[in-house]
């Protein structure tokens, strides 16, 4: 299946523009993307897709990386992680979704929807509790743990939620998401030079958390006054 069809089916898509909001375009192209969507998954093979994200073409490979936040796997999260870098904005930004989406299906069906409930639950106890079951029933679902970590740093237990950033680590490298939030842990815990090197290694990752060189600077001036 060619490349050229892909970016058809992409261009019926409402365009968005760098500085639109992301809501309200989402809002207004669900129809659209379902279609586009459906489309893709009759169409392209997983592999396939990965290979037109390497295109020359600006628009295929935008194409490509919006493709594969619906039906790519982990297999794609080495090349999706690639694009991070890519020069456009665009190709960068869907990238980065499309990581968040593999990363949340990343165990069974079952697995996967639990996930995202104890993620949306407002109940505390419930949340942590099937965070709990699914990190012992899938030791190897990374984004169990990375929810974990977001649900102990909320409550102020960074320690533990350093183990779970660095759990999620272990299991995903390309996790820019984790790796922020180890930097935010251990800047909490009181850990400058650590927490330089967790957000350098998400700027290494993901060169568009651009608000991290802030961070950063403003950490080496808290060591540069200590003396150490």
């Amino acid at each position: 299946m060619s490349a050229s069809l892909l970016v058809e089916m992409f261009e019926k898509l409402p365009e968005l523009r760098p500085g639109d909001d992301e809501d309200l375009w989402a809002a207004g192209v669900h129809d659209a993307m379902g279609a586009f969507r459906a489309s893709v998954r009759t169409r392209y093979t997983e592999g396939t897709l990965q290979r037109v994200l390497a295109s020359a073409d600006v628009k295929a490979r935008r194409a490509a990386a919006l493709a594969l936040g619906f039906v790519g796997t982990m297999d794609s999260n080495p090349v999706l992680a690639a694009a991070l870098a890519d020069r456009d904005v665009l190709v960068q930004k869907f990238s980065a979704d499309a990581l968040w989406e593999v990363w949340f299906r990343a165990g069974t069906p079952d697995q996967n929807w639990r996930l995202r409930g104890a993620a949306r639950n407002p109940d505390a106890a419930t949340a942590r509790a099937e965070l709990d079951a699914l990190a012992r029933e899938a030791p190897a679902f990374a984004e169990v743990f990375n929810q974990r970590a977001i649900w102990y740093f909320k409550r102020g237990e960074f320690a533990r939620a350093v183990e779970d950033c660095e759990a999620t680590l272990r299991l995903n490298p390309f996790h820019f998401g984790a790796a922020a939030g180890l930097g935010q842990c251990l800047a909490k815990l009181g850990k400058p030079r650590g927490a330089i090197r967790a957000f350098r290694t998400a700027l290494d990752i993901n060169p568009v958390l651009e608000h991290l060189h802030d961070t950063i600077r403003q950490l080496e001036r808290t060591l540069d006054r200590s003396g150490e």
